[in-house]
């Protein structure tokens, strides 16, 4: 019987998961090291689509979708993903060929489709593409308060500022204080494996850091995915948000540059006024930590001992959390968790590689 229950981790994956068990009558306290969503969760572009070619993947991703748009925190606006190579075409092609057999509302579309449809953007160098049309954003700021004010109300204990490790017993240790719980969640990001150093896990993960920008004047543009160079944007309310600029990251979790490079700002809004109509200027940029795994699925479950994680999401971890957070609490209550997302799955000597097309 699950009566408490210590989650360590206050972004949306976590937030989601205290929240839910909370509202099914579960004692929750969330201990969040800084402020809530002050990790990858607020540094993430907040793209959202259920253009999956797995069918496990598509189901997250729409049952995501459906809460953010019961929530009323979804923009609607189609995903264009597109090739300026003949090779990468005909991957896309074979990508939303396999997306549609699974049901997704996905079409493919060559460049002068896709000039009619965004005239916005410069298309003369593309050669095919795929829209995804069950898509939007989230305003990722608007959505931390959402889940923030939902945990509230469904009475979660929640300490930020509080650093939390989990002991070799499965203990929640803070400050020196020692709190017993029936299950542990550590949903950290990039700082779930610090948190688990005594507990002795070794986790399969590695970790990358990504970089963003938001710049104005951007007209009526769809988000979009150029597979050949690996850029994104999306729109804003006042302009583009566009990133990349990811490399693997071997240092502390807590010692990033949370600045976006020079490189990175003149590389990326060159190719925005490459791509976009108008004289694009960066009005504000950053860059965050993310987690990735061999197999580039995420660790989703138990541990040992009542000791759960939600971690390595490879860029997707937003986007995804609502049906996440709603599957690892399902799983401590009793559930079945979710198939392929086992953390104990590594033998632990697998290599760890930057995901493609991260965009969260």
């Amino acid at each position: 019987m699950v009566d408490r229950v210590s989650v360590i981790g206050g972004g949306a994956v976590g937030l989601q998961a205290a929240s839910t068990l909370a509202e099914r009558g579960v004692s929750v306290s969330l201990f969040e090291a800084g402020r809530l969503g002050s990790g990858a969760s607020g540094r993430a572009a907040g793209i959202c689509y259920d253009a999956y070619a797995d069918r496990r993947d598509a189901g997250i991703a729409a049952e995501s979708l459906r809460y953010f748009r019961e929530h009323d925190l979804l923009t609607e606006c189609p995903y264009l993903w597109f090739a300026c190579d003949a090779e990468t075409a005909d991957a896309i092609d074979a990508q939303a060929a396999r997306m549609a057999d699974r049901g997704r509302d996905v079409e493919r579309v060559d460049e002068e489709a896709i000039a009619s449809r965004f005239p916005a953007l410069r298309t003369d160098d593309i050669e095919r593409g795929a829209i995804a049309h069950n898509a939007g954003y989230v305003d990722t700021d608007a959505y931390l308060s959402h889940l923030a004010a939902r945990a509230k109300a469904a009475g979660v204990s929640v300490h930020t500022g509080a650093p939390a490790t989990v002991t070799g017993s499965g203990a929640v240790a803070v400050d020196g204080e020692l709190i017993d719980s029936d299950a542990v969640l550590v949903a950290a990001g990039a700082g779930t494996a610090d948190a688990l150093v005594d507990f002795g896990a070794d986790l399969a993960l590695g970790l990358y850091r990504t970089q963003a920008l938001v710049a104005g004047e951007a007209g009526d543009v769809p988000i979009y995915y150029n597979a050949s160079t690996e850029r994104y944007a999306r729109p804003t309310d006042d302009g583009v948000l566009a990133g990349d600029g990811s490399e693997m990251y071997h240092g502390d979790a807590d010692g990033y540059d949370r600045s976006a490079d020079d490189a990175f700002l003149a590389d990326r809004l060159a190719a925005l006024r490459q791509r976009l109509s108008g004289e694009q200027s960066v009005e504000r940029s950053w860059a965050g930590l993310c987690t990735a795994t061999p197999d580039r699925d995420p660790l989703v479950g138990e541990l040992d001992g009542g000791v759960y994680v939600a971690t390595g999401l490879c860029g997707h971890g937003l986007m995804r959390s609502p049906a996440l957070g709603r599957a690892v609490a399902d799983q401590m209550l009793g559930g079945d968790g979710i198939t392929g997302f086992d953390p104990g799955r590594f033998d632990g000597d697998e290599p760890i590689s930057l995901p493609l097309g991260v965009t969260d």
